[in-house]
């Protein structure tokens, strides 16, 4: 991205390669599939830096119908990096002609642009660079705001920090195509805006220059959105190995001395993963009846609901790709199970038990049934919750209206939680009654998943009965009760303070 001295084979020097192929303009493309000179009416962009963000922005730059100079410290030993029809020279005739100038440097070099501060009076500076974390806590200012503050005659313009090389290269359907642009020059702003388009991305107004220490930061974010249902997920995990543990490994072992430690890799495992999915999955469906709840008692949907259940209805999404991920395991984790050795050795022990008892038919009506239908009823929530995860990924939930999305994330996430309860309920089947499953007076692992899912099933019926469901339509549509939203005077803090508005 930024200014780098790259020593340069012959061979290298000779060929362009890659770069010299043209992306998206045809307009350039000579007959030996070289990019040919930019025609001399194509307008003129600058670009301050030889490192690989300024080499794929050039590319994409000439291939997008511009004309591009690059100004370098050393362009003899650059110039074979760049596409032949941009045009690499020295940094004072780089800022010249040129109106809009790209800034691919470091921050730590932006001082040594400081004599060349007639030349760049009046023009537009894109700053692309980024900071690292370090550097981002350490510096109140943006580097953006820093370079204004270095040249106050130009219109600094925040933009492209978003973007990596290798999109550059490979084109925008390959990458995000949101560009955020922010300035406190609006004719700036602007031209830059239009340049984003015709890069073929989309320019997306963060406001002033302020707002550039928060375009920055964005790089920087590990996916923010995930952190809390991680954690979450990574408790429930922890939690529910360590109970599993202790009823199928340490009360064997403690109780009947039976050595059964070789179940924590595959089978402890199995066990944990579907209540962990099972769970997650009621979570997501939780705080909506919730949110129905407090608009009930609120009688209006004027009023924001509280930050810990307005953070909860937003993590939705994660929860339940994280359940989808969990259930998925655990399918690949079952179809492993025959596989394993020690399944074997049971295999061949209830065989000779069968020997030895002189037991010809082993044959039990129930149980056949009730595997039959677990099996099927975990298929089948596992093929809706698979739907439910396609229709998350930004490219199909485009294509659906929000009254197509709402049916499947709605309808067929309720589906999908009602299937999960009924294989959950044919596995523990009789099971929850019977005393020698209470190990160390630890109730069965299916019947703690059940709680939850159980509330979630049996609120949602009650806002089907016509007397609840007419009402709380009515709410969403906008009625009020009387006195549900009182209007306050601005002077009013402590009322101010109680009443939230949307």
């Amino acid at each position: 991205m930024y200014e780098s001295a790259v020593r340069l084979s012959p061979q290298a020097t000779k060929t362009s390669g890659e770069m010299d192929k043209p992306l998206i303009s045809r307009r350039l493309v000579d007959s030996d599939g070289s990019l040919a000179e930019a025609p001399s009416e194509a307008p003129k962009v600058g670009i301050l830096g030889s490192g690989d963000f300024a080499r794929s922005l050039a590319t994409r730059l000439v291939g997008s119908g511009f004309g591009v100079v690059v100004g370098s410290r050393n362009p003899k030993r650059m110039a074979g990096l760049f596409p032949s029809a941009a045009q690499v020279t020295f940094q004072e005739e780089a800022v010249g002609s040129p109106e809009v100038i790209f800034v691919a440097m470091f921050r730590e070099h932006y001082s040594s642009l400081c004599s060349l501060s007639s030349q760049l009076a009046g023009k537009i500076l894109v700053d692309v660079s980024n900071p690292t974390e370090q550097e981002h806590l350490q510096h109140r200012e943006s580097n953006a705001e820093y370079l204004a503050s270095l040249f106050p005659t130009c219109s600094v313009v925040k933009a492209f920090n978003v973007i990596s090389a290798w999109t550059l290269q490979s084109g925008p359907r390959d990458g995000n195509r949101q560009v955020p642009i922010c300035s406190d020059q609006p004719e700036a702003k602007r031209t830059v805006s239009e340049m984003v388009h015709a890069m073929g991305f989309t320019p997306v107004d963060m406001g002033s220059l302020v707002s550039a220490r928060e375009v920055e930061a964005m790089p920087l974010r590990l996916l923010p959105g995930w952190k809390v249902p991680a954690l979450l997920t990574l408790g429930l995990l922890v939690f529910f190995y360590a109970y599993n543990f202790v009823r199928d490994v340490l009360h064997p072992y403690l109780q009947e001395g039976k050595n059964k430690f070789y179940k924590l890799p595959v089978s402890v495992v199995n066990t944990t993963l579907p209540c962990v999915a099972y769970v997650l999955l009621s979570l997501v469906y939780l705080p909506g009846v919730l949110a129905a709840a407090l608009q009930l008692r609120r009688g209006t949907k004027y009023r924001r609901f509280p930050d810990w259940l307005d953070h909860w209805l937003q993590h939705r999404k994660q929860i339940g790709l994280l359940s989808f991920f969990c259930a998925a395991l655990h399918a690949l984790y079952s179809f492993c199970l025959p596989l394993r050795r020690s399944h074997r050795y049971d295999l061949v022990n209830l065989a000779v038990k069968q020997v030895l008892a002189n037991k010809s038919h082993l044959w039990v009506e129930e149980e056949v049934w009730r595997m039959e239908i677990y099996v099927s009823l975990g298929v089948l929530a596992l093929g809706t919750l698979s739907l439910l995860a396609v229709t998350s990924l930004p490219s199909i939930a485009n294509s659906l209206n929000w009254r197509e999305f709402s049916f499947v994330q709605s309808t067929l996430g309720f589906v999908a939680l009602v299937l999960s309860t009924l294989h959950t309920l044919t596995y523990g089947w009789t099971r929850a009654f019977e005393e020698s499953r209470y190990k160390f007076y630890l109730p069965p692992t299916f019947t703690l998943t059940l709680l939850v899912p159980c509330v979630v099933i049996l609120a949602r019926g009650l806002f089907l009965l016509p007397c609840v469901s007419r009402r709380l339509s009515k709410i969403r549509r906008g009625w009020e009760k009387d006195g549900a939203i009182k209007f306050t005077l601005p002077m009013d803090h402590t009322l101010a303070q109680k009443t939230s508005h949307v």
